[in-house]
């Protein structure tokens, strides 16, 4: 059970790190007032641009995030497995 939570933590991490090499911002869209749901997040209404949270990772971030995976990933598999001591 370690052995495979370490591993999805690990590929999780490192998958998070593919994207940031591809995205170099990420704004993040609020809903109007009163749209909940679906159709209030793909609303297309004017937003004041400052009031908008915005993730502007690091240059260095997207290889330390694959780095930090890969490195988990490798001490997941490398882990002793479960002896099953039958006697």
């Amino acid at each position: 059970m370690l052995r495979a939570s370490a591993f999805a933590f690990g590929l999780f991490v490192a998958l998070w790190g593919v994207s940031f090499l591809v995205v170099d911002k990420i704004i993040l869209h609020s809903a109007p007032e009163g749209d909940t749901g679906i159709r209030g997040m793909l609303a297309q209404t004017q937003i004041d641009q400052e009031s908008r949270p915005i993730i502007d990772p690091a240059d260095w971030t997207a290889f330390m995030l694959m780095s930090f995976g890969s490195v988990t990933m490798l001490y997941s598999v490398a882990l002793p497995r479960k002896s099953s001591s039958s006697s």
